[in-house]
C-alpha cells in the first residue's frame, strides 16, 4: 500500500514528531509508515486522516499490482 504521509506532512508543516505525538505513536511509526515499511491499522488510518482532514482513501492508496 502506498501513502501521501509525507506529502500531506508537508502541506501541514507537521514534522514526523508532532505528528507522532498528536496520533500517541513513536516517531519511528510515522516514518515506517512514510517508507511503505508499515501499514497502519485501520485505527490508526482514521487518526491520521481525521488529523489532516482528509479521507483514509486521499492518504493510502492500495498497490494493485502486489496481490497477495
Amino acid at each position: 500500500m502506498k501513502n501521501r504521509l509525507k506529502e500531506f506532512r508537508a502541506i501541514y508543516d507537521t514534522t514526523q514528531e508532532e505528528l507522532a505525538n498528536k496520533l500517541e505513536v513513536s516517531r519511528q511509526t510515522i516514518l515506517a509508515i512514510e517508507k511503505d515499511k508499515y501499514d497502519p491499522s485501520l485505527k490508526l488510518a482514521i487518526k491520521i486522516a481525521k488529523f489532516f482532514n482528509t479521507t483514509i482513501e486521499e492518504l493510502f492508496i492500495i498497490d494493485e499490482e502486489k496481490k497477495e
